[in-house]
Order: C-alpha cells, then sequence, then structure tokens
C-alpha cells in the first residue's frame, strides 16, 4: 500500500495502546479508499454517494481524487497511493506488469452515443473509410474503437491512412476539412455533422458495452478487501437510484462534484445525454456469470486482441483472470 506504511504503524501502535484486537479492527475500518478518476460526467453518482452519505452508510471510508492524465492515474495505483481507479474497459490491459494484475469490479456508465465518427458524406460504411485521412487519438478509447468498427468491416488500422492528434483536435481538423473524418466526441460530433459535407457516419449507440467506464482495483487488494469494494458498489447503486428518481437534483449535485468543464448543471446535463449509467441490473448483465459470462468478457477480450496487434500489452491478458464477478454478484 505505499504510503500508508507509517499511517498503519501508529494505528497499530495507538491500537495496542487502547487494547488489543478491538482497536485494531477499528483501526482498519477507518483506512481510506482511495478511487481514482479524471473530470467526466460518467462519474457523477460518486459524488452523490458522498455527499448523500451513502459510502459511509454502507460501510466504506472513499476519497475521490482528480487525476487527468491516465498514465499518472496507473502510476499512482501501481505505488499504492490510489486504491482503484474509474476508467474504460479498454485501457487497462495497457498497464498490466509480471507482478502488477489488476481486476474490474463493476461498471459505472456505457457511451450511448456520446463517441463516434463523423466523415465526409461519400463516406457511407466504414468499409469506404479505406485509403482515407482518419484523425484519432492514438493509444486512447478513440483508436480501440475505430479499430474494433475496422476489424468488423473486415478491414485493419493499416488500411486507412492515421492522422494522429487529440479527440477535440480530430474534430475540429475534420470540421476544418483537413481530414476525411475523425473519430470523436461532442461537441465535436455534432459540430461535424452540420459542415456542409459532413454527417455522422456512426455513434457508440450501435455498440453498447464497447466503450464502458468501469472500477478496477489491484487484483491482491481487492482479495484483501472485498467488503469494502461491495460496499463501494452498493453505494454507486444508491446513487444511480437517486439520479433516476431525482434527476435535477442529482445533476446539481453531480455537476458541482465533477467540476471543470461539467460545473455548469446544464452543461452537465446535456453531456449526460451521450451516455448511460450502469444500475444493478444492468451491471449484473454486463459482468454475467461464471457460467454464462456478460458482454463485458468480449469488450476485454477485444481490448486484448487489438492492443497485442499493436505490440502495446507487456504480459499475457485473460479475461477470466482479468474480470470479477463476486462484487456484481454478492
Amino acid at each position: 500500500m505505499g504510503n500508508l506504511g507509517p499511517v498503519r504503524t501508529v494505528l497499530m501502535a495507538s491500537a495496542l495502546v487502547l487494547g488489543g484486537a478491538g482497536a485494531l479492527a477499528t483501526a482498519a475500518r477507518a483506512e481510506t479508499l482511495k478511487l481514482g478518476h479524471s473530470t467526466w460526467v460518467g462519474y457523477g453518482p460518486f459524488f452523490i454517494a458522498r455527499d448523500k452519505g451513502y459510502f459511509k452508510q454502507e460501510g466504506v471510508d472513499v476519497k475521490l481524487v482528480n487525476i487527468e492524465d491516465p498514465k499518472v492515474r496507473f502510476a499512482a495505483l501501481a505505488a499504492g497511493r490510489l486504491q482503484a481507479l474509474a476508467t474504460t474497459v479498454d485501457v487497462m490491459p495497457l498497464y498490466l506488469k509480471k507482478n502488477i494484475r489488476y481486476q474490474y469490479l463493476f461498471a459505472l456508465d456505457d457511451s450511448n452515443g456520446g463517441d463516434g465518427v463523423v466523415a465526409k458524406k461519400s463516406i457511407k460504411t466504414i468499409a469506404d473509410l479505406k485509403g482515407k485521412k482518419v484523425a484519432f487519438n492514438e493509444g486512447s478509447v478513440s483508436q480501440f474503437y475505430i479499430n474494433v468498427l475496422l476489424k468488423q468491416a473486415g478491414l485493419s488500422q493499416s488500411d486507412i491512412d492515421v492522422v494522429n492528434m487529440t479527440a477535440g483536435d480530430a474534430g475540429s481538423a475534420f470540421v476544418a476539412g483537413r481530414v476525411d473524418a475523425a473519430v470523436t466526441w461532442e461537441p465535436w460530433l455534432s459540430r461535424g455533422k452540420k459542415t456542409k459535407d459532413g454527417h455522422l457516419l456512426t455513434d457508440s449507440s450501435t455498440t453498447p458495452g464497447l466503450i464502458t467506464d468501469v472500477v478496477l482495483a489491484p487484483t491482491g487488494y481487492v482479495q484483501a478487501h472485498g467488503k469494502e469494494f461491495k460496499a463501494l458498489y452498493r453505494a454507486w447503486v444508491r446513487a444511480v437510484e437517486f439520479f433516476k428518481q431525482h434527476p435535477d437534483q442529482a445533476n446539481v449535485i453531480m455537476a458541482k462534484g465533477v467540476g471543470g468543464w461539467l460545473k455548469k448543471p446544464k452543461v452537465f446535463a446535456e453531456t449526460l445525454t451521450g451516455i448511460a449509467y450502469y444500475d444493478k441490473a444492468r451491471n449484473e448483465a454486463f459482468f454475467g456469470t461464471a457460467s454464462m459470462h456478460g458482454p463485458i468478457f468480449k469488450t476485454v477480450a477485444n481490448a486484448v486482441n487489438i492492443w497485442s496487434g499493436f505490440g502495446k500489452i507487456q504480459v499475457k491478458a485473460d479475461p477470466e483472470e482479468l474480470v470479477n464477478l463476486s462484487i456484481v454478484g454478492q
């Protein structure tokens, strides 16, 4: 757990003074679970859970830590400065190492039209992208997304002319007419399809479960702290239910908590239309059971295959090992 060593020493010493095993148990329960995340509408219910007291009511102390750069987030997780992350399914295999293993615990949100491909009107199918200039951010979920689409169309990334840039720059480049297509998200999907020669080629509403945010954590830590992660999941489910019942109030809480470019409830609500939160039923369907695997196993397999093809995965990654069914299935 990295930086918690000195804290544990003090807690243990205090516990012994206070009277042994009972105090030690109290100290162990007081350990904070630090969850890293970026600024994203899909993580809003965590702030409902925090502000409504669901975390503590379910028996877990959670600190939400904003870290925008995924490389920095995973470095902090590997060093024990964080205990869990919120990120898309496809990212995790990139950070697996021989002595560093992670598991997916439960799903948060699904891109439901929030990601997509804008293209010139002459490009009517994904197959028509062959030989065309396509802008997207290499090493990101956009690269994963377009590669799955290309594979389904019988193509590979080598069949297109890749222009590497961020999602925002990709959208801007398409609007300016510098590329034939762009893999991006809002507001660039809307801006792209409003151009004279542009249209929305496809979006993530046609590929449910492909671009999905999840909570993941180090395998060993999950094994030792399953109780806390089950409590975290229950708090998340309660927060999503609160959102369903009180959307306007929920958006105010979430916008304030997430902050950044989403700090205004109106902007938050508009961005929210591109995703769908995962409640208890959707999580159970997405993860499935040991005898009947859910869609997450296919998404993980796609990520492993695609990133392996680019030589980006350092160790063998088996979906059976990476997907933990005990949290959702509690």
